[in-house]
Order: structure tokens, then C-alpha cells, then sequence
């Protein structure tokens, strides 16, 4: 079977990083029983459930372009939201992974921006000769890309798609299909990344892939802030993507 799915994402990155230069857990202090005489909680001083945000509000605070100075940022097209939205999985458990990767929230969201980065490619010197001018141009190529999504839910949604995810990781370890518009990719493997300190809680994962027997490894990075869950995928050419730190701070940063 042609893992076209994964094979489409690749090449997606090419085309991110093309367009890009063109443009150039908790605990509880209770000890027993409250005394009887213990006055009980007035209901009035228990938080609001928390409100989710609009697709317009959460566009606000999408990274920009003058949030990460050294990368070239592309906002995501209503087509490629479109494709994340209606990937499948042949596990149920694992979709929560296929959505984290395919610029679509987790779970149910109120509202949602995406974007696509790549950090801008090192200039080759002005007397450079032509053949280091095209291993630039190559080089630029190879960056890895990443897709960010940043979704808001209602009361505790964003700590249910966290839940999902983590669980995702565990059940999904072994692997599973991930289909696209008809594209089937086999993922081969899920392991922890390296580990993120960032938000309220933070995940990480290496997702390995076999694209008609070329090995692909995409880092994703999941943080929760609040009822806001941001999702980071990366990919690149060379197979091996590393994990969009600049990315994650710029955009964890803007979350508040």
C-alpha cells in the first residue's frame, strides 16, 4: 500500500517552505471528614465555567509574523482546515493524533486558527558560487516545517483533548493508518519526544512513518493554557523534522 497520506505531508512541507521563501496532573489537601460545624461553600464562590473562543478570537492570538522575526509564517488555507477536519484513522484512539497533525482541533472546539512556519533559511554570501548558492537553496528546502493549531473549547474541553492526546500516545505506540481525501499513510511508531516545559501541561511525541520505504519522523508538541489547546507538527524533506522549540514559545507567549 502507498503511504500517499504521509507522502502528501511531506511534500506539503516542500510546498510550506516554497511559499515561505517566495514570500520571504494535581493533588488534594483534604484530611478526613469536615467538622460538622464546618460552614459550607456559598454556591456564588465556585468559577465560572470558562467560556470558549470565537474562530475570530483565537485568530488574534495566532502567531504573526512579528512574533517569530527569524521565521517566514503562511496562514493556513479554508481547504487544508478542511482536509484536517475530516481525516480518519483506522483506531478510533488514534484520531486524536491524525487531528493534531492535520491543522484540525481535538475533541469539540468553540473556535480555532492554524498557521504554517519555517525558520528562515541562512543567506548564502554574496560572492558565493553557484554550487553553494543552490546547497542553500537546498538547505532552505530541508527546514523543517510546522503546522499550528490553536483551538478553545468550553468548561474542561481543553483538558479532555489533553486527556485524549496523552492517552493517544500510549494506545497508538505500536502504530496505525491515518487517511486524507482518499490518502492512506502507515504510521509505524509513536514515542516521546523530547520533553516540553510550557503552559499548564505539555506533551511530546516522535511519530515515525514509512512513506513507500523512505522513514519519516514528524515532532508533535501539544500544550494546554488554560481552556486553550495548541497543537505543533513538524515535518521536513530530509525525513527527520526537529522540534519547533522558537514555534512553541512564540506561540505559548501569545497565549498568555
Amino acid at each position: 500500500m502507498r503511504s500517499t497520506f504521509v507522502r502528501r505531508s511531506v511534500m506539503t512541507a516542500s510546498a510550506v517552505s516554497l511559499a515561505l521563501l517566495a514570500t520571504a496532573c494535581g493533588s488534594s489537601d483534604s484530611k478526613g471528614e469536615a467538622k460538622a460545624d464546618a460552614p459550607a461553600p456559598a454556591a456564588s464562590s465556585a468559577a465560572p465555567a470558562a467560556k470558549g473562543k470565537t474562530d475570530a478570537e483565537m485568530a488574534s492570538v495566532i502567531v504573526k509574523q512579528a512574533d517569530l522575526p527569524d521565521h517566514l509564517i503562511k496562514e493556513a488555507t479554508g481547504a487544508e482546515a478542511a482536509l484536517g477536519a475530516a481525516a480518519t484513522s483506522d483506531k478510533p484512539e488514534c484520531l486524536p493524533l491524525v487531528r493534531a497533525q492535520s491543522l484540525a482541533p481535538v475533541g469539540t472546539a468553540t473556535g480555532a486558527a492554524r498557521t504554517k512556519v519555517v525558520a528562515k533559511p541562512k543567506e548564502p554570501a554574496a560572492n558565493a558560487s553557484a554550487e553553494e548558492k543552490v546547497k542553500a537553496a537546498m538547505d532552505a528546502l530541508g527546514a523543517s516545517a510546522t503546522a499550528v493549531t490553536v483551538a478553545s473549547y468550553d468548561g474542561k474541553g481543553a483538558d479532555d483533548a489533553f486527556a485524549a492526546l496523552k492517552a493517544a500516545g500510549t494506545a497508538c505506540a505500536g502504530g496505525y493508518t491515518a487517511t486524507s481525501a482518499g490518502d492512506t499513510g502507515k504510521i509505524s511508531k509513536v514515542s516521546a519526544g523530547t520533553p516540553v516545559t510550557a503552559g499548564d501541561a505539555a506533551l511530546a511525541y516522535t511519530v515515525e512513518s514509512d512513506a513507500d520505504g523512505e522513514k519519516i519522523s514528524t515532532q508533535l508538541v501539544v500544550v494546554r493554557k488554560g481552556n486553550t489547546l495548541a497543537t505543533f507538527s513538524a515535518v521536513s524533506l530530509k525525513g527527520t523534522a526537529e522540534q519547533p522549540k522558537a514555534v512553541v514559545d512564540a506561540q505559548v507567549k501569545k497565549l498568555g
